[in-house]
């Protein structure tokens, strides 16, 4: 990385895509080396070691996202990852637009953002923030940077089942009091009477009450999120919640 920085100057962003026990050396190299923007798109990195690169990426003023994601996208502007796949197929998924789009899945950020651009809704920023129980931008500290863009004018997420990014997004949104209509997509709800298990992304995990997709869904309406029974409600509902505005 060195190298790279001194032949061609200071190197803003960075994607990471190695090995799990490769990846945490990778992501240290790079912080060290004054990177700011980090995309973690490997799985499967123990807990402790996404512990690490999160806490000294907050030491350094920098940012990850991911890990076990597949990256970020502005259409028209710039893309970090794998998100949209083939150039040919992120053309033809993703249209320059106003709406920010969050996602706990990569699969699922391209096809919120296809739903969208079929329903005539640009896009402005989609982030894969990533699938693990540990990483390195949740919704809430996206939300500020979302709010400070004037591109963007409402924001679709993805969510399932596991963790308390929800919760913790009602709170953000309630405590700051966003301009930004929010409609959200819950998947899983059937697993919120398998307590325990795991399906998908890793931290899909339903422990408790707090996890359950029936307590996310609630937390958010009262934050005055609403909440899609399907994917193509989508694209209404934020056109509803616009009108509001």
């Amino acid at each position: 990385m060195r190298d790279v920085i001194k032949a061609h100057g200071q190197v803003e962003g960075s994607v990471v895509s190695v090995p799990p026990r490769f990846t945490k050396d990778a992501v240290f190299e790079a912080l060290e080396n004054g990177i700011r923007l980090i995309v973690v798109v490997t799985e499967n990195i123990p807990r402790r070691q996404v512990a690490q690169m999160v806490e000294l990426a907050g030491l350094r003023g920098a940012r990850i996202i991911g890990p076990n994601c597949l990256g970020m996208i502005s259409p028209g502007e710039a893309k970090m990852g794998g998100v949209g796949g083939p150039a040919a197929n992120t053309r033809q998924a993703y249209t320059q637009g106003h709406i920010g789009v969050m996602s706990r899945s990569g699969g699922m950020t391209t096809e919120i953002a296809s739903t969208l651009t079929a329903a005539g809704l640009g896009q402005s920023t989609c982030v894969s923030i990533g699938g693990d129980a540990i990483i390195g931008t949740t919704y809430a500290e996206l939300m500020p940077l979302y709010e400070a863009d004037p591109e963007t004018h409402a924001i679709a997420i993805y969510s399932e089942p596991g963790g308390r990014m929800e919760a913790e997004l009602a709170e953000w949104i309630q405590v700051n009091n966003s301009r930004l209509p929010i409609v959200a997509f819950m998947a899983g709800r059937f697993m919120d009477e398998m307590q325990g298990m795991r399906f998908g992304h890793a931290g899909t995990i339903v422990e408790g009450k707090e996890d359950t997709t029936a307590e996310k869904i609630k937390r958010m309406e009262a934050a005055g999120i609403a909440v899609a029974e399907r994917i193509e409600e989508i694209p209404a509902l934020l056109r509803k919640r616009l009108e509001e505005v």
